[in-house]
């Protein structure tokens, strides 16, 4: 497995809204009956075994479109802000110009007004372009003015030419990252790879990429394999059961962590998602192919799918709090 680290230092080309020095920064089983109540938001309930949107014991974490967001007081040693509202938003938006979803770049300002409206602190983003995550990074930032916004990108390895995959428009083709560290800034690192199990069924060779932000958490994402479940599997397990505790290690603490992507694989689906998730974790799915999962140190509160139209996959939103 290749990878690669950086620390990368505030305001340089993927970071966006530096800090004040000193200043506070702002259910597994699936079902089509998602007990909705007439509004259309999730009714409270035990979501212990509910996969879908489900709002956690009557927490409401979600703010509406235009809600000022809480940043939270400052953070303790090797974690998040005391019972901080930790939101992630994990999207797909088909962006290659290749796939038949592609709608003309359309799902870019689609996926910038899903982040404005749920203001999420991280965001993980599969088939996208690099610069997408530029555009995408400026909309999230504009919601935590004042606070750090960073990001990152990590293409695909195109087999064919043992260079990174492209889209279209030629700009390398892979997954991205955008997080917003509250409180007190204090720098952050960058790793990604590309799988040693692949599919050699297709050209596209998936990666992984994680952003430790010191002092507060760690975030991956990945898209996984599309075309065979096995080598999906073998991926996902690589990377909950040995990537991610060496990215811990080598931050030298054992902050949450949270992670979203497309695995291509379903819950109670063959493989079963769910084999993929190791002690200390909980995953929550949106029914399909997309989860998010978290250390057990964060409580899940919320989850919800967000309706995108230009994309062929709705937003998957979980709402978690730290202790």
């Amino acid at each position: 497995m290749h990878a690669s680290k950086a620390a990368v230092l505030a305001c340089t080309l993927l970071i966006a809204g530096c800090a004040n020095p000193g200043a506070q920064a702002p259910a597994d089983d699936p079902s089509e009956d998602l007990n909705d109540d007439s509004s259309g938001d999730p009714v409270s309930e035990d979501c212990t075994d509910q996969e879908g949107p489900c709002t956690q014991g009557g927490a409401v974490t979600t703010p509406a479109p235009g809600e000022t967001v809480d940043t939270g007081s400052a953070p303790v040693a090797n974690s998040l802000p005391t019972h901080y509202p930790f939101r992630v938003l994990q999207l797909n938006l088909c962006n290659s110009g290749v796939a038949g979803c592609y709608q003309g770049g359309r799902s870019i300002p689609e996926g910038a007004t899903a982040i404005q409206n749920s203001a999420p602190d991280v965001v993980t983003l599969n088939e996208i372009c690099q610069d997408d995550v530029v555009q995408l990074t400026r909309s999230l930032a504009a919601i935590y003015s004042g606070s750090t916004v960073v990001s990152g990108f990590k293409a695909a390895t195109d087999r064919s030419t043992n260079a990174p995959y492209k889209c279209k428009n030629g700009q390398d083709y892979g997954i991205g990252l955008i997080a917003h560290i509250p409180g007190t800034y204090a720098g952050h690192e960058i790793s990604s790879g590309i799988y040693a199990s692949q599919d050699t069924g297709s050209a596209e060779e998936r990666a992984w990429l994680c952003i430790h932000a010191t002092g507060s958490f760690y975030a991956c994402t990945t898209h996984l394999a599309s075309t065979s479940g096995t080598i999906a599997l073998n991926q996902c397990k690589d990377l909950m059961n040995n990537i991610i505790p060496s990215v811990r290690t080598a931050g030298g603490e054992l902050a949450p962590v949270v992670v979203g992507g497309d695995l291509n694989m379903k819950f109670k689906g063959s493989p079963n998602a769910q084999d993929c998730v190791p002690p200390g974790f909980f995953r929550k799915g949106d029914g399909d192919v997309q989860h998010i999962m978290a250390t057990t140190n964060l409580a899940f509160s919320s989850s919800r799918t967000i309706a995108m139209s230009r994309t062929d996959h709705d937003g998957w939103f979980v709402a978690l709090t730290a202790p």
